[in-house]
């Protein structure tokens, strides 16, 4: 027992990470702020094989271990190995299950990553429902879970907190806390639908309206992320030039009058003062918000970067355009001249 009360306290030391976030260990721990200690919800599964997990089932019976990755991830990659030694070794009171964030990955990557490396847990493909549930923040992040369905540990490293969160959480009570049931957000909104209401605080300080009845201009959105040039030139360089050719072709746009436009960052491995320095280093001449809980992203549901939805004067989203096209100029230009429909 006085065993077990020290791993407590030291996880609890753990936790307790500083609000300013800046390594991936610190990320994790600051989203984990609002999770640790919290009962974990009620959600079912589907994994790429197609095999259903009922999470709600597992709890009281079995501590869970969630990792959050993906197939670009070099510190995934590089913890792989702990990772697949932690299932063949977790036993009966221990789930360990994969979860690809979906980010700039497919399938047919995660699948092929898994041939090569062997790997052998259940990996679930997320649409972005888990990573609202569990505040995704980076790559790895370790969700963990003990057997009374308390979440016990969020972090990024495959250390000994890691270790000890894992022990922890299979010596909990295995009698169960009251789930609760996963987060809903707002229905998905795609091309054809009308843009929601929404607002977005921008860099510069500035309220962009969604729905600003005085501009009857286009408006365009440009989802990106802040490291997609840099980071992902050496394991997807294909979408770091795709990310690269449309700032470009954004900013040489952008100058004119024929729309309006939004540049939403996702706070996947992404802070403002990330987002301020992508700013000053690449001048993308748009104005630029973080979507630090992913909200935007999920709404909209954009999963790769970079992706622009195009709306017309009367709101109406009319085109999603996933990378570069030709005939973007022109075609906010001829929005631009159309006049709003009557209602």
């Amino acid at each position: 027992m006085r065993y077990m009360a020290l791993l407590f306290v030291m996880l609890l030391a753990w936790v307790s990470a500083p609000l300013h976030a800046d390594t991936g260990q610190q990320r994790a721990e600051a989203a984990g702020h609002g999770l640790v200690g919290s009962p974990a919800p009620r959600m079912v599964l589907k994994t790429i094989d197609g095999q259903t997990i009922d999470l709600a089932s597992l709890y009281g019976k079995k501590a869970v271990y969630l990792k959050f990755w993906a197939t670009w991830c070099v510190p995934c990659r590089e913890q792989m190995p702990h990772f697949e030694h932690t299932f063949e070794q977790a036993g009966p009171d221990l789930a360990v299950i994969a979860i690809d964030v979906g980010f700039d990955d497919t399938v047919a990557d995660v699948r092929k990553y898994r041939q090569a490396m062997g790997l052998h847990m259940p990996i679930v493909f997320d649409d972005g429902t888990l990573d609202q549930a569990f505040q995704l923040r980076v790559t790895p992040q370790h969700v963990v879970i003990g057997r009374d369905g308390r979440i016990l540990y969020v972090g990024h490293m495959a250390d000994a907190k890691l270790d000890a969160a894992l022990l922890a959480a299979r010596t909990t009570s295995g009698v169960p806390v009251k789930s609760v049931q996963a987060p809903k957000e707002e229905p998905p909104v795609d091309v054809g639908d009308h843009l929601p209401a929404f607002t977005a605080r921008t860099l510069d300080g500035q309220t962009f309206h969604a729905q600003d009845a005085g501009k009857k201009l286009p408006t365009a959105l440009v989802f990106l992320s802040p490291w997609c040039e840099s980071y992902l030139a050496t394991s997807r360089p294909g979408v770091a030039s795709s990310c690269r050719a449309v700032r470009k072709q954004v900013a040489a746009l952008s100058g004119d009058d024929h729309a309006r436009w939004l540049g939403i960052a996702s706070g996947l491995w992404a802070s403002k003062d990330d987002l301020g320095n992508y700013q000053r280093k690449y001048h993308p001449g748009i104005p630029l918000t973080l979507d630090e809980s992913g909200a935007l992203f999920r709404r909209f549901r954009v999963m790769h970067v970079p992706t622009l939805l195009i709306v017309d004067a009367d709101g109406r989203i009319v085109r999603r355009v996933e990378g570069t096209d030709a005939n973007l100029a022109a075609e906010l230009k001829s929005l631009a001249k159309r006049q709003a429909p009557a209602r």
